[in-house]
């Protein structure tokens, strides 16, 4: 029965996930904004382009900082609550934002509202299951779970360019608005934690009895050093993500949602692969190797960006960067786990988490304000490719100061 009910569980937890990666479409919502203020017609978006960013950049940083708030209402209530809770938000928010087009409105619905109930579901989905599931299969099923956030622009690109091409930006805000709340509504009640004696089995870590609390870990100097890199990585994909169907639009016209499409496909790709392959070669050491990766696939687009970079070359960097950038949305949390225990994980990565969002928010708005200055992305990459060289150093000096055999094995 046990094992029946934690197969009920993950499937739950990746149909949730499918549905909560609203903020992956962010580029496609951005081209008809801008559309619209470039028509000019009568209720048409009228915002600065430079601002045109910041409800995505805002759903971002309050998403992740909502997961310290989200995480601790999971660790204390529960998962079907924490779910609840996020599908209602993001509800609100989608149907709020599809009522008006001013700047204003769309910063409370898409960013706040949004943002919010997003944190309260991605607090939910990793650790419900991870509860379930064995150690050493900590990796490849965080991998997997977070696909599913990664996946969802697989059918959301195509549907909202759709959607808004018959029908506009709102109706298809609204329509995704009712598929949502009945998505995570039905399936929140399929969450539930394993049976005491099997939850206790599950969240021993391989260091006995380090089940730390946000105090202790928050005098440990990894932390900070996690934490700065997870500000690196996430934030130079964010920026990427932000910019894809732009990058590709001139190549691709009004199938540019394909771009979207395929960085998706690379996004939850490297999810699943960066777990898997952590449980084998180590966290640290798969996160070394994903850093460098990122690091000269940035500063390659930068370098060509507006130099005759074909549109092949364009989409294999875009998915490549995208698959570099899933990797930490599997490791981070599969670190967290292995450093400090299930009993307080949701509090724990949530507090980490916020370097997620800050390196979102932070990026994707110095690159907005880069190229509306320059009118080129090649800036933003270089930047990008340089801050994670930097990152792929502090990883190694992680690697000095933590002995631990899950993190490093070789």
């Amino acid at each position: 029965m046990d094992n029946k009910k934690k197969w009920v569980v993950f499937t739950s937890a990746v149909l949730i996930s499918l549905v909560l990666g609203i903020l992956y479409t962010w580029s496609i919502l951005k081209s008809a904004i801008e559309k619209s203020i470039d028509l000019g017609d009568t209720g048409a978006f009228q915002w600065d382009k430079a601002s045109l960013n910041d409800p995505y950049s805002v759903a971002v940083l309050v998403f992740a900082f909502v997961m310290i708030i989200s995480g601790k209402v999971f660790d204390k209530l529960g998962p079907r609550i924490t779910s609840l809770t996020g599908g209602v938000l993001v509800t609100a928010g989608l149907l709020l934002a599809s009522s008006s087009e001013r700047y204003e409105i769309w910063i409370i619905g898409y960013g706040i509202l949004v943002g919010a109930g997003i944190g309260f579901g991605y607090a939910v989905i990793t650790p419900v299951v991870l509860k379930w599931f064995p150690p050493e299969k900590t990796g490849l099923i965080a991998g997997i779970i977070v696909a599913g956030f990664g996946l969802s622009s697989v059918y959301m690109a195509p549907l909202f360019s759709y959607l808004i091409n018959s029908k506009g930006i709102f109706h298809a805000l609204s329509f995704y608005a009712v598929i949502f709340a009945v998505v995570v509504g039905f399936f929140s009640f399929m969450l539930f934690n394993p049976p005491q004696k099997k939850n206790n089995c599950n969240i021993e870590t391989v260091n006995p009895g380090d089940e730390l609390k946000v105090s202790q870990i928050l005098i440990k100097p990894e932390f900070y050093i996690l934490w700065i890199t997870y500000f690196i990585g996430a934030g130079a994909g964010l920026m990427v993500i932000s910019f894809v169907t732009e990058m590709v639009k001139n190549g691709l016209g009004e199938e540019a949602f394909l771009g979207v499409v395929i960085l998706a496909v690379g996004n939850s790709g490297g999810r699943i692969f960066a777990g898997y392959l952590s449980d084998k070669i180590g966290r640290t050491t798969t996160l070394f190797i994903m850093f460098l990766f990122q690091a000269s696939l940035m500063i390659i687009c930068g370098l060509f960006i507006d130099n005759g970079m074909s549109l092949v070359m364009l989409m294999v960097s875009a998915t490549l960067i995208g698959f570099n950038y899933g990797s930490n949305l599997s490791l981070y949390p599969s670190i967290t786990k292995d450093l400090w225990g299930l009993k307080n994980f949701g509090v724990n990565y949530g507090l980490l988490f916020t370097a997620w969002g800050l390196g979102g928010f932070i990026m994707s708005r110095v690159s907005q304000m880069i190229k509306s200055a320059t009118g080129s992305l090649e800036y933003s990459f270089l930047l990008g490719g340089i801050l994670v060289v930097i990152g792929s150093i502090l990883i190694l000096f992680l690697n000095k100061i933590i002995k631990h055999p899950k993190l490093v094995k070789i």
